[in-house]
């Protein structure tokens, strides 16, 4: 290891102080104003004789992580952006967006102060100033570094990510500080209430993609801001660039505002959101860890409630999980459809059923000997849906997904962006495992919260947030509905699941007028299966999940009962 560079020490008469384990010393000098890291050795200069000296490799000592942190944190607040970046494993990108966080960003005085080490990853406090055009704030943060080895000679370097510069970026964002190109909205309830994260912490992302949406048909006067602008949006392309793709903003969280330096004069947007539900699903999706929840009106796709127990991911409507169990209404549907099977008809449901290679079982190994149809639904039976797998086409599941349930076609438009589901074209023991929510199936709560919306009117209604008479657009349709027997075969199982099934518990005193499926999704890694449930109660449709949580009916079903409840 040579020796690593340190930080210019001009006026310093006091003893240098220790910092979260790194040692810090008050500086002057244009532009750094705080204290410059440093510590012996260098991550960031190769020695002449390092080429002779045998490769590293295995764990990074403590002293390697101290020095590699200290050495790119002293070169980005003392402004030496080469350097920087020299001490990460991405040069380009790290130089490309440190060198914004200067002159795009306007990010001035920066002080940069590590924090107690935690194995390779050290946290860190940011102080600086925003100054633009005769307006400045003062801007504070927390973010962290991971340092790594590189495999070709050992030598550690920053883990280079986005998120180092600032912990809401991903990778390709950048920041900006201007006048703000989508002005500021405000966001109004059905009722007429403003809708604010510090009433409503979910909707953060929520919020951030109505501005986006609606802040320049609104009426509003942009300010001036400090602001995530994502990779592929509007701002980021300049106004002649082309809009993003459905397909592209359904991944990515709109573009955020991190800091006011002047503010703008919002424009109204009202919602469909109901401020009492919204309320019992803050409080719902709170109690538990990756929750995640969304109410609707079937007879509409008004969407009354949304919520996340994590902000920084809009889960509820963006997500891309398998669905498990829950699949099985889509599924039961086209089985009904297709003559393959029948409510209170005598349906298979073994302990094992193999299928293009892969041994399928159900949970805890049960088996229904002559049981019907009905039975196997409520029960969750796998088999009984994986039996039926050599009877479809490799694109069955799919059709009907999408011509009867209006999912995978990319063309919701519900105000903010969304993912809305995917069920893909696959073959053998993919496309069985397909038919029970697994395979290549991915939804979220709001994908599901339609389909047993759906199975309850027996119509696609897209569902959305913002009424289209507002802009004039064009909500999705499915270019057919459920036939009426099987609409009312689907309706039967799924009452019958919420009064005698897997749904029972959960369901307890909301009927008559109800329906329910409970799902557990495995998923690679995991310890616990991610818990499903969607139900509807008269004219409201929910669905819920709680990612590693477990049996959807222990787990997220609490949750979608008490919000059909609440809405009662």
């Amino acid at each position: 290891m040579g020796n690593r560079r340190r930080a210019p020490e001009r006026g310093r008469t006091k003893k240098p102080a220790v910092i979260g384990g790194v040692i810090a010393v008050v500086v002057g000098g244009a532009g750094l104003g705080g204290y410059a890291l440093y510590s012996g050795g260098s991550a960031a200069d190769a020695g002449a004789s390092s080429e002779a000296k045998a490769v590293r490799s295995g764990p990074l000592s403590a002293a390697e992580v101290t020095s590699t942190a200290t050495a790119f944190l002293a070169a980005w607040q003392g402004g030496d952006v080469r350097t920087a970046a020299a001490a990460t494993n991405d040069t380009a990108a790290a130089a490309a967006l440190l060198t914004g966080y200067g002159k795009e960003a306007y990010v001035k005085d920066v002080t940069l102060t590590a924090r107690k080490r935690t194995g390779d990853t050290v946290p860190f406090a940011v102080k600086g100033t925003v100054a633009h055009k005769g307006l400045s704030k003062p801007l504070a943060y927390e973010s962290e570094l991971t340092v790594v080895r590189r495999a070709k000679d050992g030598k550690p370097l920053v883990d280079w990510h986005a998120a180092v510069v600032h912990p809401e970026l991903e990778d390709g964002d950048k920041l900006v500080t201007g006048a703000a190109g989508t002005p500021p909205v405000k966001a109004l309830d059905r009722d007429g209430g403003e809708l604010t994260t510090a009433e409503y912490p979910s909707l953060g992302t929520v919020l951030d993609g109505l501005r986006e949406k609606y802040g320049k048909k609104a009426g509003g006067k942009a300010g001036v801001e400090l602001r995530v602008i994502r990779a592929g949006s509007e701002d980021a392309q300049g106004a002649g660039g082309s809009k993003k793709t459905k397909a592209s903003a359904a991944g990515k969280n709109p573009d955020k505002t991190l800091l006011e330096l002047s503010e703008g004069t919002p424009g109204t947007v009202r919602t469909t959101l109901s401020p009492g539900l919204q309320a019992a699903a803050e409080k719902q999706v709170a109690a538990k860890s990756k929750a995640s929840a969304v109410v609707i009106r079937p007879s509409t796709g008004e969407i009354l409630a949304v919520a996340n127990s994590g902000h920084g991911f809009n889960t509820a409507f963006q997500g891309s999980l398998a669905p498990g169990s829950t699949m099985k209404i889509v599924t039961a549907s086209l089985l009904i459809d297709k003559g393959l099977a029948s409510t209170d008809k005598e349906h298979p449901c073994p302990k094992y059923f193999t299928y293009g290679g892969w041994k399928f079982q159900n949970d805890d190994k049960f088996e229904i000997k002559g049981g019907t149809f009905k039975a196997s639904f409520a029960r969750s039976c796998n088999t009984a849906f994986i039996s039926q797998a050599k009877e479809l086409s490799d694109d069955d599941l799919t059709e009907q997904a999408q011509q009867v349930f209006g999912l995978g076609l990319d063309n919701w438009a519900i105000g903010v962006p969304t993912f809305d589901g995917s069920v893909p074209v696959q073959s053998q023991a993919q496309m069985a495992a397909s038919l029970i929510g697994q395979g290549g199936v991915r939804m979220n709560p709001l994908n599901m919260a339609s389909v047993v919306a759906t199975a309850k009117t027996g119509t696609f209604h897209q569902p959305y947030l913002v009424s289209p008479t507002v802009d004039d657009r064009t909500l999705a349709t499915a270019p057919r509905s459920l036939s009426a027997g099987t609409r009312a075969q689907l309706k039967e199982l799924l009452q019958y699941t919420a009064a005698a099934g897997t749904a029972a518990e959960a369901m307890a005193g909301l009927g008559p007028d109800f329906g329910a499926k409970t799902g557990s999704a495995e998923v690679d890694g995991q310890k616990k299966p991610n818990g499903w449930f969607t139900a509807w109660k008269g004219d409201l449709a929910a669905a819920g999940v709680v990612q590693q949580g477990g049996h959807g009916g222990e787990t997220a079903g609490p949750i979608v009962a008490a919000l059909l409840k609440a809405g009662s």
